[in-house]
């Protein structure tokens, strides 16, 4: 069972560029794989709401989803969650997610985001099992955990948490160079693709990863996704455009797709919108910004969101 950290004491979940650029993303890929035959309209979006609800506003507003669920496992906040609920239609649920998964109607299909703020821990991976062994064929998984080094200041001190939070699905990774700080988006990425093996057993589907994103706001996250999918699900995803973006990560064990918002004025914003998407190798004559910068630019300058203040 995975334990509430409160992180929405620590920060505004919707003053977060880099994870606000991954959830327009997704977004992104929804409306593709809506025009690949996949009513994503009508899917139940199950999160964790907590009390800003901002995945849920934007998947209701930019996708049209109105079945929505957001799962709370903090009590103490029961009032505020569902004084700041956005829309009639959202659900509130007051319980851990492990215990909402077995529940998730299979007459629908579903968006389910497992978005934890820690490392990885059994309880997260027990729910992760649930999940694909309930959700439906053509639902879409995502899981997000912090990637930053557990406890300790070396490779044998993570390695040991993780040998004990998910020896069961390392396999063959037990070399110390697997547990260095630069390798453990890689290695959290395999565990959670094993986990999901695992939860699949005996069923005819599989699970075709869509997502590997890796960002930084505070904490590294990772977030890796897909479908769960039969041959239909397969053939239609074969159709689809994702694979003119360039977030989409199909094959397990590549290197994720890190999201990068550069540090840029508003003045200088406008500017670049000008010429965007630009050309391999430009850069501007009129200000300084460096070739990787401008590349991180054009990945994300229509989904780069823009932050100003409002009195009223």
């Amino acid at each position: 069972m995975s334990v509430p950290t409160r992180s929405y004491l620590k920060v505004p979940y919707d003053l977060r560029p880099a994870k606000q650029v991954e959830r327009r993303m997704l977004v992104d890929a929804f409306h593709r794989l809506t025009h690949s035959g996949f009513q994503i309209m009508d899917y139940q979006y199950t999160g964790f709401g907590s009390i800003y609800f901002v995945d849920f506003i934007l998947f209701h507003r930019l996708l049209g989803i109105t079945k929505m669920l957001s799962v709370e496992h903090d009590a103490e906040i029961t009032r505020r969650v569902n004084f700041n609920k956005p829309f009639k239609g959202v659900e509130i649920a007051i319980k851990p997610i492990g215990d909402v998964i077995p529940t998730l109607s299979q007459d629908l299909k579903h968006v389910l985001w497992l978005d934890y703020d820690d490392i990885i821990r059994k309880g997260e991976l027990e729910d992760v099992v649930q999940a694909a062994i309930n959700l439906p064929a053509g639902s879409i998984l995502l899981i997000t955990v912090d990637v930053e080094p557990p406890a300790g200041d070396r490779p044998e001190m993570w390695k040991e948490h993780y040998d004990a939070e998910a020896g069961d699905y390392l396999g063959a990774r037990q070399n110390l160079k697997e547990f260095t700080r630069s390798r453990l988006p890689i290695l959290n990425a395999y565990i959670l693709s094993q986990v999901i093996k695992s939860g699949l057993v005996g069923r005819q589907i599989k699970f075709l990863q869509l997502f590997n994103f890796l960002y930084k706001d505070t904490h590294r996250m990772l977030t890796l996704g897909g479908m769960i999918a039969g041959e239909s699900e397969e053939r239609m995803l074969r159709m689809s455009s994702l694979d003119k973006t360039p977030y989409y990560r199909p094959k397990q064990g590549s290197v994720p797709y890190e999201i990068v918002v550069p540090r840029v004025t508003r003045k200088e914003r406008i500017y670049l919108d000008r010429v965007m998407p630009c050309s391999n190798g430009w850069r501007p004559k009129e200000f300084e910004l460096s070739k990787k910068e401008v590349t991180a630019y054009r990945d994300i300058y229509r989904l780069f969101p823009a932050y100003a203040e409002l009195l009223v």
